[in-house]
């Protein structure tokens, strides 16, 4: 079983608008999931989804957040299994270029490996949507 899912993405915004977008408590809250968040080393963040995305909350701690470069592990409710969510953000020619990391779901036991490997691909997909229009709307609205 593959335990890394990747994504790459070149959005049309600036690295730094990107930047606040997944490290700003507020933001992320909006377009992703309520966040008690902070880009500090060592903060223990909490990610509740709402009730049509499953009510699951999500812990974790901040490892790195040096400019551009944002690590946090992350385990959902109810499991002991930790994994690490790795952002990388890179200006490229067109905008910016965001890579998501997401390592270690091989550690879930069994089937539920594979289940997770799969609702977190679709996840961060949306993801990746959800923060491109995010910016966008953001920018227009503005």
């Amino acid at each position: 079983m593959k335990d890394v899912i990747t994504k790459e993405v070149v959005l049309n915004h600036s690295i730094d608008r990107i930047w606040k977008a997944i490290t700003l408590q507020e933001e992320i809250s909006t377009w992703f999931i309520k966040a008690d968040f902070k880009a500090e080393n060592g903060y223990r963040y909490e990610f509740t989804a709402s009730e049509e995305n499953g009510c699951a909350t999500i812990t974790g701690e901040v490892k790195s957040a040096s400019p551009y470069t944002l690590i946090y592990t992350w385990t959902v409710e109810n499991t002991q299994v930790e994994t690490t969510v790795t952002w990388n953000l890179k200006e490229v020619e067109n905008g910016t270029r965001l890579t998501l990391e997401h390592s270690g779901i091989s550690q879930y036991t069994g089937d539920t490996a594979v289940e997770m490997f799969n609702s977190y691909t679709s996840g961060w997909d949306k993801c990746m949507v959800a923060l491109d229009d995010h910016i966008k709307n953001e920018v227009h609205a503005g």
